[in-house]
């Protein structure tokens, strides 16, 4: 059986540019691909703070710490400049190798500076 997991997390990203007229996709500094482990060219999902939607595109590297989360194509409709967003990627794991895996979790300031870096998110408590 396969389980799809988490892969990595950006948390609290905050878009920076919202370019329609660019190719399609999400440019992100290429220091928080790294962080995240996060591919060129891989699917991520969007999902905005801001307004709720939910969008599936793919990461493109942007200048190395330059602190850019750029929404672009179609998907610049669903976000703006100074948006909260976060930004996952999921992989699908056999049974086994999910035993043993914990995703890569980036927290970032309002700068997309990351703040802190955790292998899991704690207990949600009442």
């Amino acid at each position: 059986m396969q389980i799809t997991l988490l892969k990595s997390k950006l948390h609290h990203a905050r878009v920076t540019h919202a370019e329609l007229e660019y190719e399609g996709s999400c440019a992100i500094d290429r220091a928080l691909l790294d962080a995240a482990g996060i591919r060129a060219y891989e699917q991520i999902q969007i999902y905005n703070l801001a307004n709720g939607e939910r969008f599936t595109t793919y990461a493109i590297q942007a200048e190395q710490d330059s602190g850019i989360i750029s929404i672009n194509g179609a998907a610049a409709h669903k976000a703006r400049p100074g948006d909260r967003i976060i930004i996952c990627t999921y992989a699908v794991l056999s049974e086994q190798e999910a035993a043993g895996f914990h995703p890569v979790l980036v927290y970032l300031d309002a700068d997309n500076r990351i703040l802190r870096q955790r292998n899991a998110i704690p207990v949600q408590v009442a």
